[in-house]
């Protein structure tokens, strides 16, 4: 074959592919967009599902495109709004980690802190994600001292600092019950170390001076209420501080 016809050919080859690639580049861009704007419309209908499907396509098909950026956080969205926290906050994680500089991210970080709340357990179970939801919510704080969300946030932050004081208080009672004194005074002594400004501060120092009373170690409940009486004073529980104190006298029999 002549040697000017095979470059001809081969030149036709090269052009046809390229077209055909622009077409299919084409053709994506308008179907990533096409199933963006669907999952945008599913999520207004409130139909999670199926915003999720049309979310996931656009973040696999559009990454790193500014709409794969913005499918990123949606696709938490919708799956937040559906009540999936522990998936959500994968995806927004994926969006914080991966985009630093998206319009979202303060969103995408106040949602994953919302997310932790919504999976916290009550009181009298597992703790972890009250406990990670105020490492999150003081982290969110710390970086946006002047966010919309700072009022709620801080009242978030004083729920789950009493709900993880009652967890602990509530370990100390049990352990009263079981007349194990020195891991209630323990679990009561972590309330006054960690969660000094909650409600449980005054009732916790009046269990350590009980726990002190029912191992009859009157001088040691003694110095202990010296060193707090005047905020049990304030808080009108030094009378019941030494309530217990008394009792801690030994029981003497008559001969």
């Amino acid at each position: 074959m002549n040697k000017s016809i095979i470059i001809v050919l081969s030149s036709l080859a090269i052009l046809i592919t390229a077209c055909s690639s622009g077409k299919d580049k084409i053709n994506l861009e308008e179907e990533v967009k096409t199933r963006f704007d669907k999952g945008m419309y599913y999520l207004g209908k409130k139909r999670y599902l199926r915003a999720q499907e049309e979310f996931i396509f656009v973040v696999i098909s559009g990454s790193h495109t500014e709409m794969g950026d913005d499918a990123q956080f949606y696709l938490g969205e919708a799956y937040f709004l559906n009540a999936e926290y522990v998936q959500a906050i994968s995806e927004y994680d994926q969006l914080i980690r991966k985009m630093p500089f998206t319009p979202f991210l303060q969103k995408a970080r106040y949602r994953v802190c919302e997310s932790y709340v919504e999976e916290a357990m009550p009181y009298y179970l597992d703790q972890s994600y009250s406990e990670k939801a105020l490492e999150k919510i003081q982290e969110f704080l710390d970086d946006y001292p002047n966010s919309k969300h700072k009022e709620e946030a801080t009242n978030l932050i004083v729920s789950l600092r009493n709900k993880l004081a009652i967890k602990l208080y509530e370990t100390g009672t049990l352990y009263i019950k079981m007349e194990e004194y020195s891991s209630a005074i323990f679990a009561f002594e972590e309330i006054v170390e960690k969660y000094f400004d909650t409600a449980y501060i005054g009732p916790a120092h009046v269990a350590i001076i009980q726990c002190h009373a029912l191992k009859k170690d009157k001088p040691k409940a003694s110095e202990y209420f010296s060193g707090v009486e005047i905020m049990l004073q304030a808080l009108d529980l030094d009378a019941q501080a030494m309530a217990w104190i008394e009792k801690a006298d030994p029981i003497v029999e008559d001969d």
